[in-house]
């Protein structure tokens, strides 16, 4: 098995059993996701036995990849769940954030630092990262749904909103079904159940002036079309071709998987082609062309970065960005890598958001002052990108400071003397002094709930 076979290898072959045990289950995943589609439709059985299969099959290919660590699975899901039948709504998201994202550490930092795995490719944490998004995820969700009022949630809130307390069918069925078990990505438990159902294709998105595109009928796409939406990984950001691959193949499999068993289905655009996007995790050309260090993460991580801004950012009532950079590298792992790339991207980040609210004005007059404007925050982009992840890939502390020292630190000091010289204004006085802007982006928000929204208010 993998844990016999590799978890205690750190002298393992480049190739280890537990890649291939990974690499086999998803495409045995893929190859199931067109049978559940084709026989196990929403028009030919009910929505228990899609229920009762998605689990199944995940629990299957997690126990084949993972041995006996996919137990963690199970826990983490079953302790969140306790707190969420035995807690009292008011609070239950919070202590489901605490316990759950608790959990996943004690097992990234025993893994790291006291099991002494090492290296090894298929790591039994990486699906409890997900699971992690989709528990706190769907916490603030029921509590958005039954504690708050109406006028209280954001557009995008009210579609993502749970009314009724999942069953445990339900509930395990969106956090361990085969179609995300081992490589995400992470979805809304609302579009995960409509999709069991049967009516994911129903609802209709309204456009930004209040109207709903009815334009065509929203139906289910043709089963004897395969759609495959495939996303290419970035080839520009100093990540090592190890990387590359994992981070390709796990986004092509991961899309491949969920468009073929038709949850990627995502409604039909205004010229009638059917739109396959309703979980996509990477946007190459928006990755490639990024001219903000925000641009760049936005497309990606697409998922996380929903994540980070539906539990954090929008509802940290305090410096959102440090504290969404900071669950970002909690989550992440234990390894002080992560933290340092993190750190560095709070400062990037600030140093970006003053430049454009004090430069990029000057450089609209003309179309080639803004192509000037565009070309060179491309080009500062992906030279802050390559300098910020390379603690990343490394992960310990010498090395990563010995590179950032090669560099004398010099785009850590460019950043902090651009935040302190360039002033921004604060997001609540922004809200206060372009209160129609705030609305017209909540309309945004509404009529496409799975995009990131320019407008981040503070929760209320």
């Amino acid at each position: 098995s993998c844990d016999t076979e590799c978890v205690g290898d750190t002298k393992k072959q480049p190739m280890s059993y537990c890649m291939v045990n990974f690499v086999v289950c998803q495409l045995f995943a893929l190859v199931t996701a067109f049978w559940f589609r084709l026989y196990l439709h929403p028009s030919k059985t009910s929505p228990f036995i899609r229920h009762v299969v998605a689990t199944l099959l995940g629990f299957y290919l997690a126990l084949f990849c993972f041995g006996w660590y996919a137990l963690h699975f199970l826990v983490q899901s079953g302790l969140a769940y306790g707190i969420m039948i035995f807690t009292g709504v008011e609070h239950m998201h919070k202590y489901c954030f605490v316990v759950t994202l608790g959990y996943l550490c004690f097992c990234q930092v025993t893994r790291a630092y006291v099991f002494d795995y090492g290296m090894y490719s298929a790591d039994f944490t990486g699906p409890m990262m997900v699971i992690t998004q989709k528990i706190t995820s769907l916490a603030f969700e029921i509590h958005d749904g039954l504690m708050k009022r109406e006028e209280h949630l954001k557009p995008s809130q009210k579609y993502l909103a749970v009314r009724k307390m999942p069953s445990l069918l339900e509930y395990l069925s969106y956090n361990c079904n085969f179609m995300g078990i081992l490589a995400g990505p992470t979805c809304s438990y609302n579009d995960y159940i409509a999709f069991i159902e049967g009516r994911w294709y129903e609802p209709k998105h309204l456009e930004s002036n209040g109207k709903e595109n009815g334009r065509f009928k929203q139906s289910d796409p043709s089963p004897k079309v395969v759609w495959l939406h495939c996303s290419l990984a970035p080839s520009g950001d100093g990540i090592t071709f190890v990387c590359f691959f994992t981070r390709f193949f796990h986004s092509f499999t991961a899309d491949a998987i969920n468009n073929a068993a038709g949850f990627g289905f995502n409604g039909y655009n205004a010229d009638g082609t059917p739109k396959w996007d309703r979980i996509s995790n990477l946007r190459i050309l928006n990755i490639e062309f990024a001219t903000s260090f925000k641009m760049f993460l936005d497309n990606w991580n697409i998922q996380t970065a929903l994540w980070l801004k539906r539990v954090c950012y929008e509802r940290c009532p305090y410096n959102p960005t440090a504290a969404t950079f900071l669950l970002s590298a909690i989550w992440h792992g234990a390894d002080p890598g992560y933290y340092l790339t993190f750190i560095t991207g709070i400062v990037v980040t600030m140093a970006a958001r003053a430049v454009r609210h004090n430069v990029r004005q000057h450089f609209l007059g003309s179309a080639t002052l803004k192509l000037i404007y565009d070309v060179i925050t491309w080009f500062s982009t992906q030279m802050a990108i390559c300098y910020t992840v390379v603690p990343f890939v490394l992960l310990a502390v010498g090395p990563s400071l010995k590179f950032y020292s090669s560099w004398y630190c010099c785009i850590h000091l460019i950043c902090v003397l651009l935040v302190l010289v360039l002033p921004v204004k604060s997001r609540r006085t922004k809200q206060q002094e372009q209160p129609s802007s705030v609305q017209a982006n909540e309309q945004n928000c509404l009529s496409s709930p799975h995009n990131n929204c320019n407008q981040k208010q503070k929760a209320t």
